[in-house]
């Protein structure tokens, strides 16, 4: 299948020194961008201490950032019971895409009711699986989003270890999906699964601790950067 979506790294702001957060997101950003692989779209990892088990950012840190970040793309994962019930002011604060758990109670019962809700809201969609999920519990869904995300660990905490058995659920989803679509990964993603990842058909890396916490991020992110491109 021809895969016309370049390869993007996404700075995971939940791994970001938020004391400096402004100029840490900077420079993951403008790593990736000279690497060639992204460096205008970051993910926001919004969790409410239910669906996963802790709690992170909401939408003041979104808008703040928002200001810093005017013309970079928001992609946001929201680990949330409701995400339908918050998305409008979501995207308010400026997210651009609302990923949805399809484990969640608001969206278990008519998962492609609350990402037409959603979408009415004049945002892009994504539908996501806890890695214990079957993968064709969110076949039904796939005309009625822009990307699927695959969590490669349990969400809720960074800086887990990547789980293998999930790019068997990349590639059986990759060749369900539309050219258009994307396919996103998240969790445990470094110079060694990226690889892996971009091999099961993966558009959209998302890397968290392994770029924040490197000692040399610039050579940390052409590594990367290699491991993916052309």
């Amino acid at each position: 299948m021809s895969n016309p979506t370049p390869p993007t790294i996404l700075p995971s702001i939940l791994s970001a020194d938020f004391a400096r957060a402004g100029d840490d997101i900077a420079d993951a950003l403008s790593l990736c961008w000279a690497n060639q692989v992204g460096g205008d779209v970051i993910h926001v990892d919004v969790m409410d201490g239910h669906l996963v088990p802790n709690i992170s950012l909401g939408q003041p840190v979104i808008a703040s950032l928002r200001k810093i970040f005017p013309d970079v793309f928001f992609d946001t994962h929201l680990m949330i019971d409701e995400p339908v019930r918050y998305a409008e002011s979501m995207v308010k604060a400026g997210a651009d895409r609302l990923t949805i758990h399809i484990e969640s109670p608001e969206v278990k019962s008519n998962p492609i009711e609350a990402c037409k809700a959603i979408s009415k809201l004049g945002v892009k969609v994504g539908i996501t699986l806890k890695p214990g999920t079957p993968i064709e519990s969110i076949e039904p869904i796939l005309d009625h989003v822009d990307l699927v995300l695959i969590m490669s660990v349990e969400p809720g905490f960074g800086g887990q270890k990547f789980m293998p058995a999930m790019l068997e659920k990349c590639r059986w989803i990759k060749a369900k999906m539309r050219a258009d679509q994307i396919l996103e990964i998240d969790g445990g993603i470094n110079h060694e699964s990226i690889g892996l990842a971009r091999q099961a058909g993966v558009d959209w890396f998302v890397v968290g601790s392994a770029l924040f916490d490197a000692k040399d991020r610039a050579q940390t992110a052409k590594d990367l950067a290699h491991s993916i491109r052309p």
